[in-house]
C-alpha cells in the first residue's frame, strides 16, 4: 500500500510539474522548421510572421531551413521532436498533398502533426507566351480542345501546387495536355520560347515578364483578384465558374503537444499576422494574410486535403 501511495503522490507531482511547465511555455527559444530552403515561398512568409511571433510569446522564434528530398526533410525532423512546442514545422499546402502522394516515408503528414495556424496563401497566375496565339482563357481552352494532346504545360515538379492547379484547371475545362517538369525558371524560359503552352505561375516570378510584355497572364487562380497583378481577371471571370486555388502557408507543431500549448501557439499566430507590418510586408510578396482559429485550421486543412486527393486520383497522379 506504500508503494501505491507514493506512486500516486509521484504521479500527481509529476502532473503539476507538468501543469505548471506547460502554464509558463514559452520559458525559451522557439525553433521553426521551413522545409523548402532559403528564399521560398514558404521561407518568405514565415519570415514576415516569425518576428513578430518573438515579440507576442516574449521569447525568440528562429527560422531553420532544412530543405531536401522534395520538401520531406524538415518535417521528418519535426516528427521526431518531443512535442513541447518548441520545434514546430512552417510548410505550405504541399504538406496536405503529401497524405496522398508520399509513400514509405518516415512520417505522415496528416496523423503525425497538428495544425496550429494559417498564416497567408497566394494565387497563381495563368501564363502563356505570345506564340501561343492566345489572348483570353476562353481562347486557350478551345485551342487546346482543337487539339487534344498537343499542348503542352508546365509545372515545378509532378504533385506540386503549380502541377495540382493546372491539373485542376485542365480537368474543369476538358484540356487534355502533355505535362512537362521544369524548374521554374526554366518554365518561364520555355513558356517565352513557345516550347511549353501554358503554366501556373507563382505571380511573383511571372510579374517582371508580364509586366515586359513577355508573357501574358490571362487569369490569377484565387477567387479574388491579386493586389499585385489587379488588371488580369480570376479564371472564374474569365469563364472557370468558382475556380479557386492557392498556395497556402501555415504552421504545425508535432502531434501529442499539449493542448494548452497548442491553443496558445494558435492565438499568438494569429496576433502576430493580423499585425499592420506584417500584412503590409505579406502584400509586397503578393501574399494575402489568413486568420482561422485552431479548429477552423484544423477542419480546413482537412478538406483541403480531400480536394487535392479528388485531383490527384482524377488526374491520375502516381503517389512516389
Amino acid at each position: 500500500m506504500k508503494t501505491e501511495r507514493l506512486l500516486a503522490v509521484f504521479a500527481v507531482g509529476a502532473f503539476s510539474a507538468a501543469c505548471a511547465f506547460f502554464q509558463g511555455y514559452p520559458a525559451k527559444s522557439v525553433q521553426v522548421i521551413e522545409p523548402f530552403g532559403a528564399g521560398s515561398g514558404v521561407d518568405v512568409v514565415t519570415r514576415a510572421v516569425t518576428g513578430k511571433l518573438s515579440e507576442v510569446l516574449g521569447q525568440p522564434v528562429t527560422v531553420e531551413n532544412h530543405a531536401g528530398a522534395g520538401g520531406t526533410v524538415g518535417p521528418a525532423l519535426v516528427a521526431k521532436s518531443p512535442p513541447d512546442g518548441y520545434t514546430l514545422l512552417a510548410n505550405s499546402s504541399a504538406h496536405t498533398y503529401g497524405a496522398e502522394l508520399l509513400t514509405n516515408h518516415a512520417y505522415d503528414p496528416l496523423k503525425d502533426f497538428i495544425p496550429i495556424a494559417p498564416l497567408a496563401k497566394q494565387p497563381f497566375v495563368l501564363v502563356v507566351g505570345k506564340s501561343a496565339g492566345v489572348k483570353t482563357v476562353g481562347e486557350l481552352i478551345a485551342a487546346a480542345k482543337a487539339k487534344p494532346g498537343e499542348f503542352k504545360f508546365s509545372s515545378a515538379g509532378v504533385g506540386t501546387a503549380t502541377h495540382l492547379g493546372v491539373e485542376k484547371f485542365n480537368l474543369e475545362t476538358g484540356i487534355k495536355a502533355i505535362h512537362v517538369p521544369l524548374t521554374p525558371t526554366q518554365a518561364i524560359t520555355d513558356t517565352i520560347a513557345g516550347r511549353i503552352t501554358y503554366w501556373m505561375s507563382p505571380i511573383s516570378l511571372a510579374l517582371p515578364q508580364i509586366r515586359e510584355g513577355r508573357l501574358m497572364g490571362l487569369g490569377v487562380s484565387s477567387a479574388q483578384r491579386s493586389s499585385i497583378l489587379p488588371e488580369v481577371p480570376t479564371l472564374g471571370e474569365a469563364g472557370v465558374s468558382g475556380f479557386d486555388f492557392t498556395i497556402w502557408y501555415g504552421i504545425w507543431a508535432p502531434v501529442g503537444t499539449p493542448a494548452r500549448v497548442v491553443n496558445k501557439l494558435a492565438k499568438s499566430v494569429a496576433r502576430a499576422v493580423a499585425e499592420p507590418d506584417v500584412r503590409e510586408r505579406l502584400a509586397k510578396n503578393g501574399a494575402d494574410p489568413m486568420s482561422m482559429t485552431q479548429t477552423e485550421f484544423v477542419h480546413f486543412v482537412a478538406t483541403e486535403h480531400e480536394s487535392a486527393a479528388r485531383v490527384i486520383r482524377a488526374a491520375g497522379i502516381k503517389p512516389r
